[in-house]
């Protein structure tokens, strides 16, 4: 059947959208009119199809015959992977494979082929004698994408409140040609240079990445509007400019124009060392020698971004997650992601799923971490279509048959693989039922796992005596190089197990992968080493041309022998107790046990100035009086074990502090002293995220005897406050300046979507002790005048509070107890003429407490009504307070009129506020009251706890906010400092973790790890104000993703 000259065209099936041909009627014309004699061709067979581009009847006019029947067929020709079932024996078979890297999911496709005997060629692998692709729809990709982009741009745009001309661009596939579509395009074009664009949205600035046929084929689409290119170091200048512009003539301000920018790699990193400049051939060579900064120099200043680059795992992201969240804090015009190259989890880390050309879009909100399938809402647009080329199918299917039905001939006439020119020979990955020798590497990779390697190189899995990690990054794949690689090892007597496999897809980019060789002779494994390093130095005989197509990257790692233990079993393992299991809990687990995995390696060696591979392994040991809490905890969280243990019983708590080197207590305060005494007894740190009181202070000496150090106040507030403080006076003193005024404001509030209270705010555990700081007293120093403020007055003395950089939160704070303490602790109490703490809320809130005060409703004292044994309703406490008649009607109206007439209220619209949380509270309510509640205390915060709680769904922020004035003497000048954390609760796992664990839970574990690696030195207690608790401490909360805006005016 094989060489008969009957070609078989496929009906496409694996997605609905696509309609792309490999030879289209007009080739098909050729190859039949032409003869036999001259095309090798005699009979063209078409599978019918009713959404291919070009109609059946097309194909039959010019003499091809329409048949599901391809059984004459010895060379059937495809687009994409055919169904299994319509593989047929003994046949030869073109289309994309996706086989030839030993993809997992393609595995069955290839056994199917090999047990059919059919000879598979793929497009992929023709490769011209420049080393590049000669089948491909990268242009086409390219065009598709921007167009898509464009129509879904207007639709953002308006759902903002910008009404533009993309709003009337279709989508690609809507058009039945590229011309037509780009006619659409020059159309949108003209209106923007004659109505212009909203000031609002510019300068609207697109960032191209890369410059392959991807980046050149959406460029060509960008380039049919009003546009000017800018080389990157202008984009600064142009952000500046472009606010500032007035059109000539018109009222309001208008651009005529769009912007485009393209950034190569030279762009989007540097060297870590500052003496060296960017050298491409070294950034491909070693990518761990430089530091990413696309998002420092480029995306700052984007509008859109258009990722046309593909990324590999060992290079720096074009733009992570936490840097988009830091971006979006800060204000970045970024309004969407066209990810032409659709690479999921990629090099844009939070690109998580591909779209479809039907539902093109996502729309990721970085600041709430959440994903959503609609146009409206916060965030950014994202679109990751993997089949781009097919919107234009036509066109696509013309320049692909153009090139293909040069080779058609060859493949349809010829039965014999040896006798095909080159490039068709080498694109032949199965003939006959075996793999051709070019691929005969494939099975070698399958079966070595590559999942589970560091497990099985930590148990020894190797049978040879000496071993070496060996990184090949090259055109591995596509130029054959592995298959070289592996033969010299298994020449020499080697061994070797696949570690880590990373391929390019594209015929510009390389591919990475780690091999585990290993060899029972030292010079046997010296001289595999050596051949390996001469395949990547290929001799100069080859030719220039030859030499920079074959050439590998070579990187050898550390020699190990079986009789010492492995490099993976050379790490230490530390453990952790963590004591109590409530909500903090989870992301200090999560943090700690990751340490050692491949997640922490970046920021570890980043912010510790550690080498990833000493990272110790930690084992996290989770403790709390109920088992099925801590179990709870440790569920999804590898390293980590849950036990039950009663901190009372002071042998079992000896037992599990022994066997650890860092213990995290999250008790209760009360418990703190207890197990710090034995940790002092057994020589173990000791960290905590609670306030440092007396009696701990006079365990300092007894600590600084044992060698330890007890970390306190390592949480939010107290933790990252004290920070972030001492970092900005500390920097102010070393520029001889002299602090003048430091305040600080935080607050643990629900995010705005979840402030949908008459109160504003919500708990997530017993309010209590929230309830508890609006009563406590304050004190503090303003213009050095000391203020003292009694708690019965704190909500009354509330100051309404705007913060420039978060312009759209209405806020006010009311003083936070003493604040000259802190004054003293950073040692600023001299200088500053103020001094200054405070609780943030959502404005309105102190308010309605201090009325709810003034009511009583906060009172502590028993009520006598509460003793009664028949319970009293909700409704008869209330008119009780209110003196009110209990048979009366009672609703928001009758509870204003109360609270006005009692005089609880200066003006009636504070009783209303009041009038309406009372309401949502249920204290009206005919219910019976509970009998655990004894106090007006109790009953408010039975119904707090109950109506103010955060639903599953809801999230939760902290908003901690420092100014410090700083005066310098010697200049006569004056500077202003501020840093701000905003943080919003997360989504994991269909769990929601709150802002508040987060910030809390972080900080006490980044205080353990500091410990581990013996950053911190200071022994005795501690609380986090020295340089070796907050430098590396804020560096690693930064590359966590917990940011801190910084801003000098």
């Amino acid at each position: 059947m094989l060489g008969n000259g009957v070609v078989g065209i496929l009906s496409e099936s694996v997605n609905k959208w696509e309609r792309r041909v490999p030879l289209t009627p007009s080739h098909c014309a050729r190859l039949l009119h032409s003869g036999r004699d001259k095309t090798g061709v005699a009979r063209i067979v078409v599978q019918p199809s009713t959404k291919r581009i070009y109609h059946d009847s097309l194909y039959e006019d010019v003499g091809c015959d329409i048949s599901d029947d391809l059984s004459e067929c010895g060379l059937v020709l495809g687009i994409k992977q055919p169904k299994l079932d319509m593989i047929l024996p003994d046949r030869a078979y073109a289309f994309f494979s996706h086989t030839h890297k030993a993809q997992k999911e393609n595995m069955p496709l290839l056994d199917k082929i090999l047990a059919e005997r059919v000879s598979l060629y793929d497009y992929e692998l023709i490769v011209g004698d420049h080393g590049r692709r000669l089948l491909a729809f990268g242009r086409y990709a390219g065009r598709a994408g921007i167009i898509d982009f464009l129509h879904g741009l207007g639709q953002r745009y308006l759902s903002l409140g910008y009404s533009t001309p993309f709003l009337s661009l279709g989508a690609s596939y809507m058009y039945p040609s590229l011309a037509a579509a780009k006619a659409a395009v020059i159309s949108v074009g003209e209106e923007i240079a004659s109505q212009g664009l909203p000031s609002g949205i510019c300068p609207l600035v697109f960032v191209f990445t890369g410059s392959g046929n991807v980046s050149l084929g959406a460029q060509e689409i960008f380039k049919l509007l009003p546009h000017t290119f800018v080389e990157p170091s202008r984009l600064p200048e142009l952000f500046e400019m472009g606010r500032n512009l007035n059109s000539p003539g018109r009222t309001s301000k208008r651009l005529f124009q769009v912007y485009g920018c393209v950034v190569t790699s030279r762009d989007m990193v540097e060297h870590k060392d500052p003496s060296k400049t960017f050298d491409k051939a070294d950034y491909y060579a070693h990518p761990e020698h430089y530091d990413p900064i696309f998002h420092e120099k480029i995306a700052p200043y984007a509008s859109v971004i258009v990722n046309c680059m593909y990324w590999e795992k060992r290079f720096p992201r074009l733009l992570s997650t936490p840097q988009i969240q830091d971006l979006t804090r800060k204000g970045c015009p970024l309004v969407g992601i066209s990810d032409i190259t659709c690479d999921i989890g990629g090099s844009i880390e939070f690109v998580h799923e591909s779209t479809s050309i039907d539902l093109p879009f996502f729309r990721y909100d970085p600041l709430t971490g959440s994903y959503h399938h609609d146009m409206e809402g916060n965030g950014i647009i994202c679109a990751a279509v993997d089949i781009l080329p097919t919107e234009f199918a036509k066109e696509a299917s013309q320049h692909f048959g153009d090139i293909l039905s040069q080779f058609v001939g060859g493949l349809a006439s010829t039965a014999d693989v040896n006798k095909l020119p080159v490039h068709l020979k080498r694109a032949c990955i199965a003939h006959g039922g075996a793999l051709t020798s070019l691929f005969e590497y494939i099975p070698r990779m399958r079966n070595s796992d590559t999942e589970d390697t560091p497990d099985n190189l930590a148990n020894g899995k190797s049978n040879k005596k000496y071993t070496v990690l060996v990184s090949l990054s090259g055109h591995l794949f596509d130029q054959f190089l592995i298959n070289e690689a592996l033969d010299k090892i298994e020449a020499a007597g080697g061994s070797f197990h696949l570690v880590k496999c990373q391929v390019g897809q594209s015929s510009s980019a390389k591919s990475y992968s780690e091999l585990e060789v290993g060899a029972d002779d030292r010079e046997v494994l010296d001289q595999i080493i050596d051949s390996l390093t001469s395949l990547a130095n290929p001799s100069e005989n080859h030719g220039i041309i030859s030499q920079k197509m074959n050439k590998i990257s070579l990187k050898v790692g550390k020699l190990q022998e079986t009789e010492v233990k492995t490099e993976f079993d050379t790490k230490k393992r530390i453990s952790v107790l963590i004591l109590g299991a409530g909500r903090v809990c989870q992301p200090a687990a999560e943090l700690l046990a990751s340490i050692g995995s491949s997640s922490s390696c970046q920021w570890y060696k980043t912010c510790l100035g550690t080498d990833s591979d000493d990272q110790n392994d930690v084992h996290v040991i989770v403790a709390s009086l109920y088992l099925k809490d801590a179990e709870e905890i440790v569920q999804d969280i590898p390293n980590a074990t849950a036990v039950e243990l009663d901190v009372t019983d002071h042998a079992s708590l000896c037992e599990y502090i022994s066997q650890v080197e860092v213990v995290i207590s999250l008790l209760p305060a009360s418990c703190h002293v207890a197990v710090a005494n034995v940790c002092i007894e057994l020589k173990k740190h000791l960290v905590t995220a609670s306030y440092v009181d007396n009696s701990m202070l006079m365990l300092d000496e007894k600590a600084k005897n044992a060698g330890i150090t007890i970390l306190g106040e390592m949480g939010l507030d107290p933790g990252i406050d004290h920070m972030m403080a001492m970092k900005m006076i500390n920097q102010a003193h070393d520029r001889k300046g002299k602090v003048k005024s430091f305040t600080s404001y935080c607050g643990g509030l629900p995010s705005p979507a979840a402030a949908n209270s008459p109160l504003a705010y919500k708990f997530s555990w017993n309010p209590a002790g929230a309830i508890r700081v609006g009563r406590n007293p304050a004190i503090y120093k303003s213009q050095d005048e000391t203020i003292h403020v009694n708690g019965d007055d704190l909500y009354d003395s509330a100051v309404r509070f705007r913060i420039p950089e978060l312009p759209a939160f209405a806020l006010e704070y009311f003083p936070n107890r003493n604040s000259l303490t802190y004054g003293e602790l950073y040692g600023i109490e001299h200088e500053a003429s103020t001094v200054f703490r405070a609780t943030l809320r959502y404005e309105g809130f102190s308010e309605v407490m201090a009325t709810l005060t003034k009511i009583g409703l906060f009172d502590t004292e028993s009520d006598p009504l509460l003793e009664h044994e028949n319970r009293p309703t909700f409704r008869t406490f209330l008119c009780k307070l209110l003196k009110m008649d209990t048979e009366a009607v009672i609703g928001e109206k009758e509870i204003t009129e109360g609270i006005v007439q009692l005089g609880h209220c200066k003006e009636r619209g504070a009783a209303v506020k009041a009038a309406k949380t009372i309401m949502f509270l249920g204290l009206h309510e005919q219910t019976e009251i509970p009998v655990s509640c004894h106090s007006a205390f109790d009953v408010t915060c039975n119904r707090m706890e109950e109506r103010l709680a955060y639903s599953g769904s809801e999230q939760d922020m902290v908003l901690l906010h420092h100014e410090v004035e700083v005066e310098f003497p010697d200049s006569h000048h004056t500077e202003h400092h501020t840093a701000t954390l905003l943080e919003f609760g997360k989504h994991k796992d269909g769990k929601m973790i709150s802002a508040m664990a987060l910030t809390v839970g972080v900080p006490v574990a980044i205080g353990a790890l500091l410990l581990i690696v013996n950053k911190i030195t200071t022994r005795g207690v501690l609380r986090p104000l020295q340089p070796e608790v907050y430098e590396p401490a804020l560096d690693i909360l930064q590359a966590y993703g917990i940011k801190v805006m910084e801003k000098t005016l």
